[in-house]
């Protein structure tokens, strides 16, 4: 792409390409006022080939992200704004979602195996037995994170282990590793032809592999998981020239901002400074708080994490995070598979009438309990079901077990902090719906403040790409996230413990269930597994109940 000397009306231009679990996109802002002008999205589609399997198509991927990028470009076009004015490019995407590849032909040697993914419980299982007290925590001095199946690490471990044409690549030294980004960035800029084999300090903090103090990839973990240094990516800051686009339409624009989606949407919230907080409502749910330099360690079950790295010569900015693996999902389920909501966008309007002490407590442990449990045991269930009960308590129960997992992470940053959010910044996309941040207000006890930027993810790229140097298009004084509605808390604080103590014995009762003997001739352990059966039963049948309830 010829550069254009003459900027139009809008000035400097700066895209982000947002890769998702659910769908890619890309968006141009205007780098001096932070406007979105235009932007393209695309679904893209899950596989689950068996129980607890989460993948993805590459190449889909690919394809998806080119799309978005042709369309928009189309429609600057359209706009009659000049596609040349734009100077740089972000990407921000899904992280842990782990893919290997081809160095030579390119071709995906195997789905991606996505974060949701539990397949590696059973490698979990076999590591911690062979750890004194089974600690899962045994490698967070070095990478900060526990030894659970949702980060990369576990997912290469099983590639290398159980994929014949992982293993041929190896030998014959053609594989390549990396998250989302690593692959977007390497396909970009050429591909096989010279594409740029890279990923960010955000994204490797992710994998398990990554020196959470020297930000290299660390011998010690590598050794551990028995992965080859050579298929790795190289680790670079978060803001800085990755190299050059080689598609035709954007030929020659720089990917110089690369961050993890958590992480992007820190950095476009504007937390920047030590205390700050957000909680990013998606597929999954995500609080990060901004430790600034200091690496904290989390005695209560939350994540150490970098949080951002603004050039290549900045010194890493950390994190705590509380990663919640359920959250948009739960809604989606009850619409795709319970069909009680015949679309997403009505569970507002189906629960507004229910009453605010709803005794129904819904643990949506579909893929355990991530932060702050770490327990890949749990499954999911519902108490305290009723012959009143409706349809609509149970749409309210899921949406309150989003808000109760938050204040779960929230009770262990106080814990490791000592500190105490005065208010809860939030974004994506179910914080469109009001009745949710109402009842985030009130299970927590504290104003929720939503932007009025509510592209904060996408923004958090364009921000490290327009302010990387040699860029330097990116005005970093604009307060793009302008609060437009704060949630206040309505409820006293009395009505709020007993909500959270109901929700803890919800808790207590999804742990374990995993562990249950699946299939046993031995007579003991049947009667052991009787009453759960008869629950599981029961819960199911007033479920059906309750769905026909709610057509009379």
């Amino acid at each position: 792409m010829i550069k254009n000397e003459s900027m139009s009306r809008y000035g400097p231009l700066v895209g982000a390409i947002d890769e998702g679990t659910s769908s890619a996109r890309f968006l141009v802002f205007a780098a001096d006022t932070a406007e979105v002008l235009t932007y393209h999205q695309v679904s893209i589609s899950q596989t689950c080939p068996r129980e607890g399997w989460v993948e993805q198509d590459p190449l889909e991927i690919l394809r998806t992200v080119r799309e978005c990028l042709r369309q928009t470009v189309f429609n600057l076009k359209q706009l009659t704004i000049d596609p040349a004015d734009i100077v740089a490019i972000g990407i921000t995407n899904q992280r842990e979602t782990t893919v290997v590849w081809d160095s030579v032909t390119g071709e995906p040697l195997y789905n991606a195996i996505g974060w949701l993914d539990m397949r590696t419980a059973s490698i979990v299982d076999d590591i911690l037995n062979g750890i004194r007290n089974k600690n899962k925590d045994y490698l967070k001095p070095l990478c900060g994170l526990p030894i659970n199946p949702y980060f990369s690490a576990l997912k290469l471990k099983w590639l290398l282990e159980n994929v014949p044409r992982v293993q041929e690549a190896l030998a014959a030294k053609r594989l390549m590793f990396g998250t989302i980004d690593s692959w977007l960035i390497w396909n970009l800029t050429g591909g096989a032809n010279g594409g740029v084999h890279s990923t960010d300090v955000t994204n490797a903090s992710r994998t398990m592999l990554m020196n959470i103090v020297t930000l290299k990839w660390d011998p010690t973990l590598l050794s551990f998981f028995k992965i080859p240094a050579e298929i790795l990516p190289q680790i670079r800051s978060s803001s800085e020239i990755y190299g050059y686009i080689q598609d035709e339409l954007l030929q020659g624009v720089p990917i110089s901002g690369c961050l993890g989606d958590q992480q992007s949407a820190l950095v476009g919230q504007m937390c920047l400074q030590q205390g700050q907080a957000k909680s990013t409502y998606g597929t999954g749910c995500f609080l990060l708080y901004n430790t600034g330099t200091a690496i904290v360690d989390s005695s209560h079950g939350l994540l150490t994490t970098v949080a951002y790295q603004l050039g290549a010569h900045a010194s890493p900015v950390y994190a705590l995070e509380g990663s919640v693996a359920i959250a948009g999902t739960v809604i989606q389920w009850l619409k795709e598979n319970l069909e009680i909501l015949t679309n997403i966008k009505d569970c507002e309007t189906v629960v507004e009438q229910i009453p605010a002490d709803n005794r129904i407590v819904f643990v949506p442990a579909f893929a355990g309990l991530y932060a702050p449990y770490w327990r890949k045991d749990a499954r999911s269930i519902i108490c305290g079901i009723n012959e009143d009960t409706t349809s609509a308590h149970i749409v309210k129960a899921a949406l309150q077990a989003v808000c109760f997992q938050t204040r779960d992470i929230l009770e262990a940053m106080r814990k490791d902090t000592g500190l105490v959010l005065s208010k809860l910044l939030v974004d994506g996309a179910m914080t469109n719906n009001d009745l949710l941040m109402q009842m985030q207000a009130d299970i927590c006890g504290i104003p929720v403040v939503r932007p009025m930027m509510c592209e904060t993810t996408a923004l958090g790229a364009a921000i490290a790409a327009g302010s990387a140097e040699g860029i330097r298009k990116w005005d970093m004084k604009i307060d793009a996230a302008v609060p437009s509605d704060i949630f206040l808390p309505l409820i006293t604080e009395n009505e709020r413990d007993i909500l959270y103590s109901q929700w803890k014995i919800g808790i207590d009762k999804s742990l374990g269930w995993e562990s249950l003997p699946k299939t046993t001739d031995n007579t003991e352990n049947i009667h052991k597994a009787t009453a759960p059966g008869v629950f599981i039963i029961g819960t199911i049948i007033l479920l059906m109940v309750a769905k026909y309830r709610s057509t009379l």
